[in-house]
């Protein structure tokens, strides 16, 4: 059995020849951002003003080290050491004793001894990513200076070091000379950690698992990093850690946690029930564990990987005629749920190199997609289909699966509900105005670059009395036709109120128009040709609007 050893460790002793701390490759950067590295600061203020014999305890790290050897793998504790290294350094910058200054520094630095063969060496390593960064930058004398002139960090991790830095630095200039001598020896002399370690690796991660930990939560993908890269033979954890961690820094944190529900839905096939935690990890990492663990990460993280970075740039490359995938892709991102993201992900992992199917994949896929939404699917009802879906394509039925089809019914429902009151709903109405538009240009329209586009009727909400409107359309007409897709108009900018209510003459003129005199949608550039609007004539666009809708989705016996 492993030795299991624990201890509260005085900070002076933590930052010493005792520990050599090491942050493998294979965790997560550094989390820590301004708000909980001025938590710490705060909380070492308020230990300050106790009784001077109380100890702060700080939390608890969990290394791997041999009680031989200082050399000390964190598996649990890189945000504390890391922060208090940066606190540390800037308070040894803004001492005015030399002395206390050499004395600041040995905690930061081992500073080297000939006799006991100890090299001079940082008392914190940080992953080889940053490592450099760090000692340049902060554990070195006069690091922070260059810092300060504006250096550009590499990476999220790095910006993170750099803004804590400067916010340290901030407040810790606004106090005395006194307040931050004090505050270093309440740091070295009453701060402590409950350093838990253990020479065998495995019994690390298990207390790391259990362990609680203040600051920043690890996210699930952490937690999966841990157990996957922990589970690797020695002679490969480097090679799978990159690999991680490219990954990672290729999608950015959100979205790279995101990856990991959209797996589990492709394994799991329906809604979350529980925890990602426990869900991904009984029903995907258990299938890898902890034998197969590079295959997870060849075979499953890289793949499922890469194919979503192109989905959430819609920037498919894997064939030399990829714009047609990436326009489906664009339009699939205009849905108000991100459901989708699982059959896409399994389709472009399964036919990569099939452009004719993926077309046709994800072509039927926004059909099923803008069903849902025009039909108002709640998530668990999304859920259910999807689930479908992802169990016919794993039995091979691809194009032909049921659940990505619409009925006779479903089909007769969705025209039902384009031909109603449609401005009633807000997410389907401006998904569909802006499908609409694409249909009704040549060639088809899938980016503009304002960044507002609004949703307006032509025929006001509430014309004025004595208006022209209340000439043209009597009460039921106006209650008939105001919601409806035949009065709606994409702008690309808010207009102002009053301006809503004008006749249809000075409406086009002023409302309908952009400083350039033309509309930048072809849908509201065919109200601008019309001469007037009356009942008959939103009859006739009504009819046509739906029709277009209706060849573009195969609804109702129109072919696709």
């Amino acid at each position: 059995m492993k030795k299991l050893e624990a201890h509260e460790v005085p900070l002076s002793k933590v930052f010493s020849s005792d520990y050599e701390f090491v942050i493998p490759d294979y965790q997560r950067p550094y989390a820590w951002g301004v708000e909980q590295a001025t938590l710490l600061l705060d909380d070492l203020y308020e230990a300050m003003s106790r009784d001077p014999g109380d100890p702060y305890f700080l939390g608890s790290i969990v290394p791997v080290k041999e009680s031989s050897a200082p050399l000390a793998q964190v598996i649990d504790g890189q945000q504390r050491l890391t922060t208090l290294t940066i606190l540390l350094s800037v308070l040894r910058e803004l001492c005015d004793n030399p002395a206390d200054a050499d004395n600041l520094d040995k905690l930061i630095w081992e500073p080297g001894d000939t006799i006991q063969d100890l090299a001079s060496r940082p008392r914190v390593r940080l992953r080889r990513r940053d490592e450099d960064f760090f000692r340049k930058h902060v554990q070195d004398r006069g690091g922070l200076a260059v810092l300060q002139a504006g250096v550009a960090p590499d990476n999220d991790a790095q910006e993170r070091i750099a803004a804590n830095v400067q916010e340290l630095r901030k407040q810790l200039s606004a106090k005395t000379s006194s307040e931050r001598l004090a505050l270093a020896k309440t740091i070295v002399q009453r701060t402590f950690l409950v350093v838990v370690s253990t020479s065998d690796l495995t019994s690390a991660y298990r207390i790391f698992s259990v362990m609680n930990s203040r600051g920043v939560e690890l996210s699930p993908s952490d937690i999966f990093k841990s157990k996957v890269i922990g589970s690797i033979p020695d002679e490969l954890k480097e090679k799978y850690a990159t690999k991680w961690e490219d990954l990672e820094a290729d999608l950015g944190r959100d979205a790279f946690a995101d990856l990991f529900s959209h797996i589990r839905m492709i394994y799991m096939k329906i809604r979350a029930r529980e925890q990602l935690l426990l869900e991904f990890d009984n029903h995907v990492l258990s299938g890898f564990l902890p034998g197969r663990s590079p295959e997870f990460v060849d075979t499953v993280l890289e793949p499922y990987g890469r194919a979503y970075r192109d989905i959430i740039t819609c920037d498919y490359q894997s064939l030399p005629d990829a714009g047609e995938i990436n326009e489906w892709l664009r339009r699939l991102h205009r849905l108000d749920n991100f459901d989708w993201q699982a059959p896409a992900l399994w389709a472009l992992k399964h036919h990569q190199f099939d452009r004719e199917w993926l077309v046709g994949f994800l072509r039927r896929l926004e059909r099923l997609g803008a069903w849902m939404l025009i039909r108002r699917y709640n998530t668990h009802g999304r859920g259910q289909r999807i689930g479908q879906l992802l169990r016919d394509l794993d039995a091979g039925q691809g194009h032909n699966s049921r659940a990505l089809d619409l009925t006779s019914d479903e089909q007769a429902e969705m025209i039902a509900r384009l031909e109603g009151e449609i401005y009633t709903q807000t997410a389907v109405r401006k998904y569909v105005l802006i499908r609409l538009n694409e249909l009704l240009s040549d060639p088809p329209v899938f980016e503009h670059a304002p960044k507002i586009i609004t949703v307006e009727h032509v025929l006001p909400q509430n014309p004025k009395a004595g208006s022209e409107w209340r000439r043209l359309f009597t009460i039921e007409q106006r209650a008939y036709w105001t919601h409806r897709l035949a009065n709606l108009v994409l702008l690309s900018r808010t207009k102002n109120s009053e301006a809503q209510n004008f006749d249809f003459a000075t409406k086009k003129a002023r409302y309908f128009t952009s400083k350039s005199g033309v509309s930048s949608f072809p849908l509201t550039t065919q109200v601008l040709a019309a001469h007037s609007w009356s009942p008959q004539l939103l009859e006739q666009r009504q009819h046509e609007l739906v029709i277009r809708l209706s060849e573009a989705w195969s609804l109702a016996g129109h072919g696709e």
